[in-house]
Formats: C-alpha cells, sequence, structure tokens
C-alpha cells in the first residue's frame, strides 16, 4: 500500500508545474505541534486565545476546589465541591474537544486541496 501511495505522490509531482509542487509540498501531513501552532492563524485564532485563558481559568477553580475538598469535613461540603470539580473538569474536556475539532478541521482542509490540485493536474494532462 505504502508503494502504491509514493508512486501516485511521484505521478502528481511530474505534472505539477515548479510552483504548484511546492505549493503540494507544503500540504503534506503535519507533526502535532504544528498542527498546534496552526490553530493561532487565521481569521479565528482569537477564539482560540480566549479559550485557551478560560481552560486556564477553569484548571484554577479546579486546583482550588481540590484543595477546598480536602480542607473540609463535612459531607455536605464535600459534595459540594466535588460537584464544582465535576463542572470545571467538564468545561476543560469541553474547550479541548472543541481544539482537536479544529485541528482535524484544518487537516481535511488541506487533504481538500490536495485533492483540488490532484485533479487540476490530472485534467491539464488529459487535455494534451
Amino acid at each position: 500500500m505504502k508503494n502504491n501511495i509514493e508512486e501516485i505522490d511521484k505521478l502528481i509531482k511530474e505534472t505539477l508545474s515548479e510552483e504548484e509542487a511546492k505549493f503540494y509540498k507544503g500540504l503534506e501531513e503535519q507533526p502535532i505541534f504544528d498542527m498546534i501552532k496552526g490553530l493561532f492563524t487565521g481569521k479565528n485564532k482569537w477564539i482560540l486565545y480566549v479559550m485557551n485563558f478560560m481552560t486556564v481559568f477553569f484548571f484554577a477553580i479546579f486546583i482550588y476546589c481540590i484543595i477546598q475538598i480536602s480542607n473540609t469535613e463535612e459531607t455536605n461540603e464535600l459534595i459540594r465541591w466535588g460537584i464544582y470539580c465535576f463542572i470545571a473538569l467538564i468545561a476543560m474536556s469541553m474547550l479541548k474537544m472543541f481544539a482537536w475539532m479544529q485541528m482535524d478541521k484544518n487537516a481535511i482542509i488541506r487533504e481538500l486541496k490536495r485533492l483540488e490540485i490532484l485533479v487540476s493536474s490530472l485534467s491539464s494532462r488529459i487535455k494534451k
């Protein structure tokens, strides 16, 4: 299977112009840290900054609740602080899920661009 993919990539690179080949090379699969950096580019980077700030905020609330749980002796207070801990964990999880979905969306867009280049190069090859 890997051989077929390499052959297809080689065929695509042969049919592309120099500028298109450079653009195509930039669309390869990214390492995880580059994907995370990619979240902070584009029109919606401000929302990721706000969401990361909120994640840190909810983490601080979580730590505070854990400290309160360890300092209390009453059952009702334990339950109350436990519920606050649970809410903080759920909020952090939801914010992280949004960031991972954005990374996945960026990867899908990158793959769609690769397909567009492939179709355009193959159509120009057919016309010749």
